[in-house]
């Protein structure tokens, strides 16, 4: 029974975090609101997997997930925004670029939820990725114009509504006899986050921007390819017809 538990209690404890991400940046600490964000990213990447080696999946523990995504990659990376970099912009602006992006989260997730996605692929950008970018991109204001962090959390907004594949990680399970080696992880991340809270979030910036920007890249290159091979068809449509003309 208490086996059968483990995975929702690492999906509250990404909750949990989450909201811990919401105080810290209230309390004029970004850096350890936007490690909290992270940290949270972690338990929710090991959740599902735990559940899947211990054969403890549940309709009860999906919704829970989804609704501590909500909070931990929606809300909290919004917030950590706001009030890093927004909260001297016009009001109506600000509060209304800050409250789309956990509401585009939260339908990504619904559809996430009633739609069936490409086999290795997830339609749309996922949320705790989403999330990750929003919350480290905040803590580069001094380097960054606002007017780009504005442009960037709108953008993140829509991809993750849109229809862009990304790559699905969830295939790589862990094997049963591991899952022991999931609480040392989470052990290991905390201190790290607590000994380098000022540079890891930022350092992790970068693979997560980079994860983002690679749907944008494949969907512009499959667009591309598409060109391609309709110019090439009604190219060769044509010289069939010219052929086909008497001389």
């Amino acid at each position: 029974m208490i086996a059968k538990s483990i995975p929702s209690l690492l999906t509250v404890g990404n909750l949990f975090l989450g909201i811990i991400s919401i105080i810290l940046v209230f309390n004029e600490k970004p850096e350890m609101a936007a490690m909290m964000v992270l940290i949270a990213m972690l338990l929710d990447g090991v959740d599902g997997r735990v559940a899947r080696a211990l054969n403890a999946q549940s309709e009860f523990g999906k919704e829970l997930d989804s609704l501590s995504d909500v909070i931990s990659f929606g809300v909290a990376p919004a917030f950590i925004m706001y009030v890093v970099a927004f909260q001297d912009l016009n009001p109506a602006m600000a509060w209304i670029i800050t409250a789309l992006f956990p509401i585009c989260g939260a339908l990504r997730l619904a559809r996430f939820n009633v739609v069936a996605g490409s086999p290795g692929y997830f339609i749309g950008l996922p949320i705790p990725a989403a999330g990750g970018v929003l919350a480290t991109m905040a803590l580069f204001k001094a380097d960054i114009p606002v007017p780009v962090l504005l442009a960037g959390t709108l953008l993140l907004s829509l991809l993750m509504v849109s229809t862009i594949r990304y790559p699905n990680f969830k295939k790589v399970g862990i094997p049963r006899s591991a899952v022991w080696v999931v609480p040392i992880i989470v052990v290991v991340s905390l201190v790290l986050a607590l000994l380098f809270e000022s540079h890891l979030s930022k350092i992790l910036f970068i693979p997560l921007l980079l994860y983002a920007l690679y749907g944008i890249k494949k969907n512009v290159d499959r667009r591309l390819m598409r060109r391609r091979k309709r110019a090439q068809l009604n190219d060769s449509e044509d010289e069939s017809v010219n052929s086909e003309k008497p001389a």
